[in-house]
Formats: C-alpha cells, structure tokens, sequence
C-alpha cells in the first residue's frame, strides 16, 4: 500500500512540477488529436448534412453502414493504415509510418463516422422539422444546409466532442502506426501502456490522472453545451 501511495504521490509530483517528459506526451497527443477531429469534423459534416437531408436509392444502406463504422475495431484501422503507409503499400514512398501523421491519419479514420453518423441524425431530425417552412421560403435541400447546421450547431458540437472523446483515448491504432517512439510519436495512452508493463506507475499514473480530467473535461463541456441548447429551445 505505501508503494501505491508513493506512486500517486510521485504521479501528483510530476504533475504540479509540469514534468517535462510528461507535458511533452501530453502535448503530442493534444496535437493529434485536435488536428485528427479537425480534419474529421471538415469531411464529416458534410457528408452527414447530405445524408440527412439527400434521399436517393441506396440511402439506407450507407447509413446502416455508416452506423457500423462507429464501432469500428482501431486496431483494424491501424492495420489498414499500417499496409498503406508501409514501405511495400501504395504510399510508403512517403515515409509516413511511424511519424505522428500517420497517428493523425488513423485518428481521422476513427474519428470520421462518429461524427458523420451522429451529425445525419441531427440534420434529418432538423430537416423533417423544418421541412415545411423551408420549402416554403423557396429553399431547396442544399440550399437549406448552411441554416440545418446553425439550428444544430449545440448538437453537432456534441458530436464533435464525443469524436475527440474517442481520439484522445485510442490506445490501438496509434500504437500500430505510431510505434510509440520516445519524444517522438509516445502518445499519453500507448505511454501509460508502456510504463505501466515496465513497473513506471508513478509516469502511468500521472498521464491516466489527465487523461481521466480530460475525459471529464469533454464530457463537462458537452453537458453545458447541451444545456446551452435546451436553453436557446426554450
């Protein structure tokens, strides 16, 4: 128990002291993770937007599929990515794996049908309820996107919260594309892996407390956005 205890009491350390290898695995992962749902969040959201409001044969088989990929195993994505970016795939030329972009790129992958399949269902509750109106205003379905996506804008922000959600605490497919190289692609989730199989715990347990106040943090955020919501629907 007392070696627990001075772990956690080293974790805390390293956290009030603003470790430097900590900080540098905290940003690292910052930083693809926000370029990743950045990057997510401008494919996505168009493709939802056409989705919820396009009719056309076929629909709804692209939505059950789209549905699917938001439980997409990451290691399958890493794999994937992992064949395309290595030395014998169509862009190992690049020389992209074990860089953080190719982190960026599996993340993106990841992170892509979450926020597409939760942004269609905002737009097509939006679409049948202002259906009407707008037609009536003499706006066609595309025509009616821009004002779908400032009515949702609480809703679709939720949902671009749960996408990062989800990239900052991938641990599979970064790990597979990332190789999780020191100061260079060590991520907090493949780091505390890491640290953790070593004996580290007080390294593990300083990036699991901010990972775990980061998760918080989302969540906290999209609490107040949707009360946001439900007070401007007031």
């Amino acid at each position: 128990m007392s070696e627990l205890g001075g772990a956690f009491a080293a974790a805390f350390q390293l956290i009030a002291t603003a470790d430097a290898d900590l900080m540098e695995i905290v940003g690292l992962s910052l930083r693809v993770s926000l370029v990743a749902l950045v990057l997510a969040s401008a494919l996505a959201l168009p493709l939802g937007a056409w989705l919820g409001i396009a009719r056309f044969r076929g629909r709804r088989a692209v939505v059950v599929l789209l549905n699917a990929l938001m439980g997409l195993p990451p290691v399958v994505v890493g794999l994937v990515v992992y064949l395309v970016l290595s030395r014998s795939g169509p862009l190992g030329t690049l020389g992209l794996l074990f860089t953080p972009t190719a982190m960026i790129i599996a993340q993106t992958l990841l992170i892509l049908p979450i926020v597409a399949a939760l942004s269609r269902q905002v737009m097509e509750d939006l679409w049948s309820e202002y259906e009407d109106e707008l037609r009536a205003l003499g706006a066609s379905r595309l025509r009616s996107v821009p004002t779908l996506l400032f009515e949702g804008r609480f809703s679709l922000a939720t949902a671009i919260l749960a996408g990062f959600g989800r990239a900052i605490a991938e641990v599979g497919a970064v790990l597979i594309v990332g190789g999780n190289i020191a100061h260079v692609t060590r991520v907090m989730t493949t780091a505390i892996a890491l640290e953790t199989s070593r004996g580290e715990l007080h390294l593990a347990l300083g990036l699991g407390i901010l990972l775990v106040a980061l998760a918080v943090a989302v969540n906290a955020t999209a609490q107040l956005v949707q009360n946001a919501a439900e007070r401007a629907g007031a």
